[in-house]
């Protein structure tokens, strides 16, 4: 009976690593560029025609859209960790913030989340500056992952409903 659990346990995690794999390069490559490299990751990317193409390409693994300034508020504030000499940091005080980014002007957590919101000068800096967010499974799962958004699915661009969508996975 111990040798059937075994089994089963291997089973999954075979099928789990093969997913991974089963991504082709260039996807994998885009995916790597904007540093999600797990699943539920959320990141800041500034929309210009390069990230807009790359975006097509990876459209049937993200979702992605337009957040208001409270979502940014509300990602910075709780789930927020600074990436200060490659080691992940949580914000828990203005101190951290200028520590990092005080060369680049920005020196308390409203000046990071409105170079964000803004999408200012320096947003590469301050997106760089955060370490890619971990956010939990949406509360009440995803609808059907196969489809696009504008198909009742859940991949591909929602633009301002991505607000609801961070509601419920922050």
């Amino acid at each position: 009976m111990t040798d059937m659990t075994s089994y089963k346990v291997l089973s999954k995690l075979n099928t789990s690593l093969c997913f991974v794999n089963q991504i082709a390069p260039k996807p994998r490559k885009i995916l790597k560029l904007f540093r999600l490299k797990q699943i539920n990751n959320g990141v800041f990317i500034k929309l210009n025609k390069a990230t807009t193409n790359m975006l097509r390409i990876i459209e049937p693994y993200v979702t992605w859209g337009y957040p208001n300034l409270k979502s940014v508020k509300e990602l910075v504030y709780k789930r927020g960790f600074a990436k200060i000499n490659k080691q992940r940091i949580p914000i828990t005080s203005n101190g951290i913030i200028a520590k990092g980014l005080s060369n680049k002007s920005i020196i308390c957590t409203e000046d990071l989340i409105h170079e964000i919101f803004t999408v200012g000068e320096k947003f590469k800096y301050a997106s760089n500056f955060l370490w890619p967010f971990k956010l939990n499974t949406p509360t009440g799962g995803w609808r059907k992952k196969t489809n696009n958004y504008v198909e009742g699915g859940d991949f591909g661009n929602r633009e301002e409903k991505i607000n609801e969508l961070l509601r419920r996975m922050v």
